[in-house]
């Protein structure tokens, strides 16, 4: 039996709308095939207002919740439309991250599932981080279900979005984590050198490291915390920032990358990982990749840019099947929660 889902992920370095429409087919395993995937970047107005929504009131964030999910529907209803789709069975949508905050037993993501249905007239699957909040997990990371079923063949999967996440067997369990900010903070130094993002590592790459904050950046309590655990945006403008901001951007930017691949290399040698299939946006940073590469025996490997790119979007995608078909689609393992269940709203 194949299902056609399309899966909508917008990351938290707000590089543009990810639509992915992918077919799945379950025999004795899982099995998928992208058929049509694109991304939408965010107009400077749509940016800003993502961008800005945490200082929000609560009635101007449920304007902006109601907002983009019609912003969503309107999208996927083009996408469909452009390629003349027919059959497809739902829209997964893991919406725009606003808050993150586990430990106090909440986490929003806009975007109202029920405004994409009205656009869209298909079934909605959406909100899949908020059970397992309640739940007493940290309702992240949840691509690990997809990296179980999907991508069984690697020991591990890395992702380099705005923050990388890792997640792994260990002791025949999925584990995953958040391992360090990424995106989320060398897009912002970038956008200090009227850059949207560091292409190549360039930047970076003109920069020298300062020993003395690194060491700092190093020593955070989240690097010596136990896993699962997971980071937000909160925790960068808590921790990260404030020991950036008196520093010369290109410094900041060389420091920064070479503590981003201490971090993740430090976590491949503890867990003696072999093969690990690197995707984000963050993969297309050449220094930061060599730096891993230099720091670590593993074989990396960097699939075709399809895989690349909308990787999460296809396993939102995957979650929203598993949860019409009441499968479970969260691992307790990879988030902490109390067990493993099938999370999402139906619209």
């Amino acid at each position: 039996m194949k299902t056609l889902a399309i899966g909508l992920m917008s990351g938290t370095s707000l590089d543009g709308l990810d639509i992915c429409l992918a077919e799945f087919e379950h025999q004795n395993s899982w099995t998928f095939q992208i058929l049509k995937a694109e991304t939408i970047p965010y107009s400077s107005s749509w940016e800003n207002q993502l961008k800005n929504a945490i200082h929000l009131s609560a009635e101007e964030l449920l304007e902006l919740h109601s907002a983009y999910g019609f912003y969503l529907g309107g999208h996927v209803r083009e996408f469909i439309l452009k390629h003349q789709l027919e059959n497809i069975s739902l829209i997964a949508s893991h919406g725009h991250t606003v808050f993150h905050q586990p430990q106090r037993k909440f986490t929003l993501q806009i975007g109202d599932g029920r405004a994409i249905k009205l656009e869209t007239g298909l079934p909605v699957v959406y909100d899949f981080r908020s059970q397992d909040v309640l739940m007493k997990g940290n309702g992240a990371p949840l691509v690990p279900i997809g990296d179980q079923l999907l991508f069984p063949e690697y020991d591990a999967c890395l992702n380099l979005g705005g923050f990388s996440n890792i997640s792994l067997s260990l002791h025949d369990k999925r584990i995953a984590f958040d391992i360090a900010p990424v995106n989320i903070v060398l897009n912002k130094l970038a956008k200090q050198l009227n850059q949207d993002f560091d292409q190549n590592g360039n930047l970076a790459r003109a920069g020298k490291i300062n020993e003395a904050i690194l060491n700092q950046l190093n020593s955070l309590d989240f690097y010596q915390q136990s896993h699962p655990k997971s980071l937000g945006i909160e925790w960068c403008n808590q921790h990260v920032f404030p020991l950036l901001e008196n520093m010369d951007t290109l410094h900041a930017l060389a420091t920064f990358t070479e503590h981003i691949a201490l971090q993740i290399s430090g976590v491949i040698n503890e867990n003696n990982i072999k093969h690990i299939l690197f995707t984000g946006g963050g993969t297309y940073n050449t220094f930061l990749t060599e730096k891993i590469k230099a720091k670590t025996s593993a074989e990396i490997i960097i699939p075709s840019k399809e895989i690349i790119n909308y990787k999460e979007a296809l396993i939102f995608a995957f979650m929203g099947v598993l949860k019409l078909n009441k499968q479970i689609n969260v691992l307790a393992s990879a988030t902490g929660s109390i067990q493993d269940h099938s999370s999402g709203l139906i619209a």
